[in-house]
């Protein structure tokens, strides 16, 4: 039995705006970034960047690898900071050259030998390594990225 539709008029639907500017994502999309994890590739990658963590958003990516994968620096730039928290435990802030972008690298197991504050680092290079320090779990090493 065919179904019998009234011709009612479907009234029109609100689409969320666009974001003002998207000229962040397009300046970071065409800077080709390295993937931070040497042996990992795209398609393993999991957006985990707005799920709630310890009761705020994660704003960032965990990418599981094992303890002592090396990290690569995502781009050229050097490096701003080192810093040991109780959250990110020992991490990376990496700039790009114009400082526009911090490319921020947490939970490391170590730096590599000779990394240091001003250094100045070519995408690809390896910066750290993969590890479970700060509140990261014990049994679960991975690299938490962002970039701001």
């Amino acid at each position: 039995m065919p179904l019998s539709v009234p011709d009612v008029p479907i009234p029109p639907r609100e689409l969320p705006a666009p974001p003002a500017d998207l000229s962040d994502f397009a300046r970071l999309k065409a800077r080709n970034l390295a993937i931070p994890v040497r042996g990992v590739d795209a398609s393993q990658l999991r957006d985990n960047f707005s799920e709630m963590r310890g009761g705020h958003v994660h704003e960032a990516i965990d990418i599981l690898a094992g303890r002592g994968t090396p990290v690569l620096a995502v781009d050229d730039g050097h490096i701003k900071k080192l810093f040991a928290s109780a959250q990110g435990g020992l991490t990376v802030y990496e700039f790009d050259p114009g400082d526009a972008y911090c490319y921020y690298y947490a939970h490391l197991d170590r730096y590599v030998e000779g990394l240091r504050e001003g250094l100045a680092v070519k995408k690809g290079d390896v910066i750290g390594y993969v590890g479970t320090t700060g509140n990261a779990p014990p049994d679960t090493p991975h690299l938490h990225f962002t970039i701001f």
